[in-house]
């Protein structure tokens, strides 16, 4: 089967409809996706733009359900920035989403060491540093980990 040409802005605006309609895209994510396919950068532009003027892309969509989905697949607030911003997402959007989405992080902490260390406290420096590794790398902070941990909680 043939590639399908992006010469048009109808075929550009099809493609991208596409993606969006799998998943919330972000506008940097949905163009890189689009300039891979070969569509050419002035008709990306300008067709991202129309679907953002008719609320068919939306940055703040895409923060929220990346947030939601991140959040409970394990990964903890500084986790998701990162990821957010190496996505092209503003630092400052990522931020502001992170503060509104209503997550629970202890709450979503605890769950997620519990089910990876049964919810066994560590009992030695060795076992208690495995432990602040996994949840630290996760995204979680050093603050929530070692109050976790601690069982102060």
């Amino acid at each position: 089967m043939p590639a399908v040409i992006l010469d048009t802005p109808v075929a550009v605006r099809r493609a991208a409809m596409d993606l969006l309609a799998r998943r919330e895209h972000g506008r940097v994510e949905l163009e890189r996706k689009l300039r891979q396919r070969g569509a050419p950068s002035e008709l990306i532009a300008s067709e991202l733009d129309r679907l953002a003027e008719e609320g068919l892309l939306s940055e703040a969509r895409y923060l929220e359900s990346f947030i939601n989905y991140r959040a409970r697949s394990g990964y903890g607030p500084a986790r998701i920035r990162e990821d957010l911003t190496q996505r092209g997402l503003q630092r400052a959007d990522v931020d502001q989403a992170l503060r509104v989405c209503g997550m629970d992080w202890g709450s979503l902490l605890r769950d997620v060491w519990e089910r990876k260390f049964a919810a066994q406290l560590p009992t030695d420096p060795k076992e208690r540093a495995r432990q602040t590794r996994f949840l630290l790398y996760r995204g979680y902070s050093m603050d929530m980990v070692g109050r976790l941990l601690s069982g102060r909680d």
